[in-house]
């Protein structure tokens, strides 16, 4: 529970409890794994880690990363095929490379392409 303190000399809050980090990507960005280097289009995004713990485990211990920031549903591809990645915020960065990602899945959810961006279908809108 977050609590919120005011000091009377200073005027100031002091707020207690879990820091909330924004999404700095949103759906239909494309992306790059900082470590990685696989490519991928967001498709969802969790506002802090949402796996399960078998998942979150196998990362190794020294690569594992923080629990409370947003993680990112990827339609993702490498130079080996396509898949789906599940990475959190610290390990993606932008792709600026212009090219669209190779997914089978993209077309589905995402109309265009343009700058880096899919477009959402409107039936996906909300």
């Amino acid at each position: 529970m977050t609590q919120i303190s005011h000091s009377s000399s200073s005027r100031t809050a002091v707020l207690h409890g879990p820091q909330i980090s924004h999404a700095r990507f949103s759906i239909g960005d494309v992306v790059k794994h900082r470590m990685f280097g696989f490519r991928g289009v967001v498709f969802d995004i969790d506002p802090v880690f949402a796996n399960s713990e078998e998942w979150y485990n196998s990362i190794p211990e020294d690569m594992r990363p923080d629990r409370e920031q947003p993680f990112y549903h990827l339609l993702a591809e490498n130079g080996e095929g396509s898949y789906i990645a599940y990475v959190s915020q610290q390990n993606l960065m932008v792709d600026d490379s212009g090219e669209p990602v190779d997914h089978p899945a993209i077309s589905g959810l995402f109309g265009t392409y343009d700058a880096g961006k899919y477009r959402l279908r409107p039936v996906y809108r909300h």
